[in-house]
C-alpha cells in the first residue's frame, strides 16, 4: 500500500495515486495469462476489463480506484504484452504434435545406486519410450506403461517419491531453429496454461519438447497445441 505525505502538493499526490494504481494493475495482469493474451491480441474490452479488475485493485491498494485510472493503466500496459515474435512464430508453425498415451511416471531419490541403475536401464531400453530428468535430489522417469513393473523391480531398492500410471506424453517436435530461438518452449507452456491444463512433468531434448499430462487432460492439451500451431501458420501466411 502506498504511503502518502499530507504535505505533498495536490499534483504530486495525484501522481502517487496513479503510480499505485498502475503498479497494482500491472501486478494483476502479470498473474493472469488470459488477460495478457487478450491484451496482446487486442480483443479485450478495456472498459469491461477495468470494471472486472476494480475489486482486485481495491484490495491491493486499500481504496476504491477510479475506473478511468484503471483504464489508462491498461492502455499503457497493452504494448508490453505482444504476440510471439516472427522468429518464434516460424518455429511454432513448423512444429508437429504427437501423443503417446498409457504412460507411467516414477520419481525416486537420487543416489549413486539409483543413478547407476537408471543409466543401465537407458542402455537396455534404447528402443522403448523412456525419458529421464534429474534434479539435485531426485530422478524422474517417464516411460511406457507396459514397462512399469519392470522399472519398479529394477528400482526396488530405491526410495520412491512419486508413482503413477495415468499419464500421457505430448511430444512437440520443432524445427532445429528452436535451439537458438528463445521463447519458443514457454509459448507452448503458456498455451496449455490458458486452457487450464496442468503439466505433470516436462523435458526438453534437442528439438523435442515433451510434456506429461494426466490422461483426462490429453485431449485439451492436444487441441490447445494444434490450435496454436495452426494460428501461427495462418499469421505467417498473411
Amino acid at each position: 500500500m502506498a504511503t502518502f505525505d499530507p504535505e505533498l502538493p495536490r499534483n504530486d499526490l495525484k501522481s502517487v495515486n496513479r503510480l499505485s494504481i498502475s503498479s497494482a494493475v500491472r501486478d494483476e495482469i502479470n498473474y493472469d495469462l488470459s488477460i495478457q493474451d487478450a491484451l496482446a491480441r487486442d480483443y479485450v474490452n478495456v472498459s469491461a476489463l477495468a470494471r472486472m479488475l476494480q475489486p482486485r485493485i481495491q484490495e491491493r491498494i486499500g481504496r476504491k480506484p477510479n475506473e478511468e485510472s484503471v483504464i489508462t493503466s491498461l492502455k499503457r500496459l497493452r504494448g508490453i504484452y505482444s504476440p510471439a515474435s516472427k522468429e518464434i512464430g516460424k518455429v511454432v508453425a513448423g512444429s508437429v504434435v504427437n501423443v503417446r498415451t498409457h504412460v507411467s511416471k516414477m520419481s525416486v531419490e537420487k543416489t549413486k545406486k539409483t543413478l547407476q541403475t537408471v543409466s543401465a536401464m537407458l542402455s537396455s531400453h534404447q528402443e522403448d519410450f523412456l525419458q529421464v530428468s534429474e534434479s539435485l535430489s531426485s530422478i524422474t522417469l517417464i516411460f511406457d506403461q507396459r514397462l512399469h513393473k519392470k522399472v519398479k523391480a529394477e528400482l526396488s531398492n530405491a526410495d520412491i517419491l512419486e508413482e503413477g500410471d495415468d499419464y500421457a506424453a505430448i511430444i512437440v517436435q520443432s524445427p532445429r531453429e528452436i535451439i537458438a530461438t528463445p521463447g519458443c518452449v514457454i509459448t507452448f507452456y503458456n498455451q496449455l496454461a490458458r486452457r487450464h491444463v496442468n503439466m505433470e512433468d516436462t523435458v526438453s531434448c534437442h528439438t523435442d519438447t515433451i510434456i506429461v499430462v494426466r490422461m483426462k487432460d490429453v485431449g485439451r492439451a492436444f487441441d490447445a497445441l494444434t490450435d496454436l500451431i495452426s494460428e501461427e501458420s495462418r499469421r505467417l501466411e498473411k
